[in-house]
Parts: C-alpha cells; sequence; structure tokens
C-alpha cells in the first residue's frame, strides 16, 4: 500500500506538471522556446534548492521557515568576505558550513529541548533577518567581482545550461541516494513515519531531527550563494516568501506534512510547477497581485490532496 500511495503521488504529480505545461504552451507561444526554458530552469533553481533542504525537515515530521532569512543571511556574509578580497572557494565554503550550522541552531532547541518546529524556526527567522538588516546596515553589498567559480555559479552555463540548473540536479542525485540507499535517509523516514517507534528501535532520533535542518540550511545558504552571483549583490531583504515556495514545491511533490512519505524527484517535480507557474503567469502578463492568489490557492489545493491521502 506504502508504494502504490508513494507512485500515486510521484505520477499525479508529474500528471500536473505536464497538464500545466500543455496549457501554456497554448495559451502563450512563447512557452516553448529555448530561451523560456532554459530561463524557467533558471527561476527553478533557486526554490529547488531550498525545497531539496526542506524535504529533509518535511520527511522529518518538520518545518523549517527560516530558510529565506538563512539565505539572505549567509549571501551577505559571503558577499562581504568576497568584497574583502578573500578567495572565492574560500568565502564559498565559510558560508556553507555557517549557513549549516545556522539551520543547526533551529535543530538543536528543536531536539533538545522538545520545542514546537514552527515556533523556532519562525522565530529564528526573525533573528537571522534582522542579524542581516544589522550586518549590512540595511544597504545591499555590490561589486563582488567578474570571474571566477562565484561568477559561474549564478551567471555562468555550459551550452546555454545555466551552472544553476546544473548545480540542482547534481544536489538531487546526491540527495535522492541519500534518502533511498542510506541508513542516515531511513531513519529519516522512520522519525517521519513514527518518531516513537523510531526511539524504541533505538535509533538516534534527537541527533536525526537535529541534523536535517542543518541540512536544510546549508541548501539555504547554497541557494544564496547563487542568487548574491546572479544580482552581484547581496540584498538585506533577499529570500523573503522562499521557505513558502519550498514548501508547496515539497507539498505538490508528494511528500507528506506529517513526515515519513515522499521522495526527491517529486520535490523536483513540484519545484518546477511552481516556476512553470510563476512563468507562465508573467507570460500571460497576469498581475503580480492575482499571481500571489494563484499560489495560495495552489498551496491550499497541495495541503487538501496530502490531507486527504
Amino acid at each position: 500500500m506504502r508504494k502504490l500511495s508513494f507512485n500515486r503521488s510521484k505520477y499525479g504529480a508529474l500528471a500536473g506538471l505536464i497538464g500545466l505545461g500543455a496549457l501554456l504552451s497554448i495559451l502563450s507561444p512563447s512557452f516553448l522556446t529555448l530561451s523560456n526554458i532554459m530561463n524557467v530552469l533558471n527561476q527553478v533553481s533557486l526554490n529547488g534548492l531550498v525545497a531539496i533542504g526542506m524535504t529533509f525537515v518535511i520527511l522529518s515530521g518538520g518545518i523549517d521557515l527560516s530558510v529565506g532569512s538563512i539565505l539572505a543571511l549567509s549571501g551577505a556574509v559571503l558577499a562581504s568576505m568576497l568584497k574583502g578580497g578573500m578567495p572565492q572557494i574560500i568565502a564559498i565554503l565559510i558560508a556553507l558550513v555557517m549557513s549549516a550550522v545556522f539551520g543547526l541552531l533551529n535543530g538543536v532547541f528543536i531536539a533538545t529541548f522538545n520545542l514546537q518546529p514552527f515556533i523556532v524556526t519562525m522565530a529564528f527567522m526573525t533573528i537571522f533577518r534582522g542579524s542581516t538588516f544589522v550586518f549590512t546596515q540595511g544597504r545591499p553589498i555590490t561589486g563582488l567581482g567578474k570571474q571566477g567559480i562565484f561568477v559561474a555559479a549564478g551567471r555562468g552555463d555550459i551550452a546555454g545550461v545555466p551552472w544553476s540548473g546544473i548545480l540542482l540536479l547534481a544536489c538531487l542525485i546526491i540527495t535522492a541516494f541519500l534518502l533511498a540507499r542510506t541508513v542516515y535517509g531511513k531513519t529519516i523516514y522512520a522519525i517521519g513515519g513514527n518518531p516513537e517507534a523510531a526511539r524504541l528501535s533505538g535509533l538516534p532520533v534527537k541527533t536525526a531531527r537535529a541534523s536535517v535542518y542543518a541540512v536544510s540550511g546549508f541548501f539555504a545558504g547554497l541557494a544564496g550563494m547563487v542568487l548574491t552571483s546572479r544580482l552581484d549583490s547581496a540584498q538585506p531583504l533577499a529570500g523573503q516568501s522562499y521557505e513558502l515556495d519550498a514548501i508547496a514545491a515539497v507539498v505538490l511533490g508528494g511528500t507528506s506534512l506529517s513526515g515519513g512519505r515522499g521522495f526527491m524527484v517529486g520535490t523536483l517535480i513540484g519545484a518546477f510547477i511552481i516556476g512553470i507557474l510563476n512563468n507562465g503567469l508573467n507570460l500571460l502578463e497576469v498581475s503580480s497581485f492575482y499571481q500571489q492568489i494563484v499560489k495560495g490557492a495552489v498551496i491550499l489545493l497541495a495541503v487538501l490532496l496530502d490531507r486527504r491521502k
């Protein structure tokens, strides 16, 4: 039954993606052009990276509202180091480690004190956002360089395929293997399915629960690097509402909000649904005000479908 449920979620999300693509290709002749497809891939890469980390958290039965703020803070720290002349590789590694530590703070409070993930991550969302404003003094950090791996991450391409899309695919393959083929991945599924049974089975429940927030923070930092590179600046308001898009992508992809059920490929499909929806509405010149309504309705529909399953 569980395998059947997985297949229904997977094929349902894929059918929704294909149906949405077919509809938009009819409504807008520009939708299926190569340049627009590459543009969609570029847009999806950011939400996709954040959603990969969010998948780990939701599979464990948690939620992470702080990813957008971690993205902004890590991007600001990275930009500051680059502007100060630090080598790009070293600056990127430091920023990614810091992002994982920021995420781990969520996990420590949740796992150690048995606090609600929603409340803890909302508190750290505010703390990290405020820290970003303090660090940047409310001003963007610009002038970050014209070449190197940092620039390629957000603005480079190979034969027209953006580096950010290649990075997303590589991360997807690695994390899908991690979840499906390793003890760590099976532990996350077990905790999300029944944490008490997992504890009685001798699994390291507290450690695993804390670690998924570190994973989420790491991928938020990775998305922050790509966004900072793409804009050639670090913006204090970067990453706002990214947590909502990421949660929507995960749930649309078939991962249950109650935890214990889902898969990484579904998350990618969900990210493409959100990305194509945004792109299609822009092509159809739909007002941004109405776009928010449509996106909210899609998220609500995804939650209702998850509840029904």
